[in-house]
């Protein structure tokens, strides 16, 4: 998927997940772990922007993963949308569905909105 985002808008993304990591600090913990464990299981970002929108994932579900691990993955993610805050941050991934999920999850690592502007292609 191409994706094109601002330097503005990726400034913007990161001081709302700022503001969410300081409201709701065990959401973004929770938020975090999951966006951990996504990343090392190699799935893509869109796949757990489409979990926990409740959306289809299309082309974005993971192949080729053992039914245990996509069943251990999707219990954390439950945990995470079970949490009592969790309209919060889905609200926050409603709000930004024209940003691209790979760049929030990122932004919430840690990386800089101006190491991720421009085009970006992930698969």
């Amino acid at each position: 998927m191409v994706t094109f985002t601002s330097l503005n808008e990726l400034t913007e993304s990161s001081k709302e997940l700022e503001e969410l990591k300081k409201d709701y600090p065990e959401l973004f913990v929770k938020f975090l772990d999951v966006v951990n464990l996504t990343r090392a299981f190699q799935f893509k970002y869109h796949y757990l922007g489409a979990l926990l929108l409740d959306k289809d994932p299309g082309e974005d579900k993971p192949n080729f993963v053992y039914g245990s691990v996509l069943r251990l993955y999707k219990k954390e993610v439950q945990k995470l949308k079970d949490d009592a805050d969790f309209q919060v941050l889905k609200q926050f991934f409603i709000q930004n569905q024209n940003k691209d999920c790979t760049k929030i999850c990122l932004l919430a690592l840690g990386t800089t909105p101006d190491s991720l502007v421009g085009t970006s292609y992930f698969k």
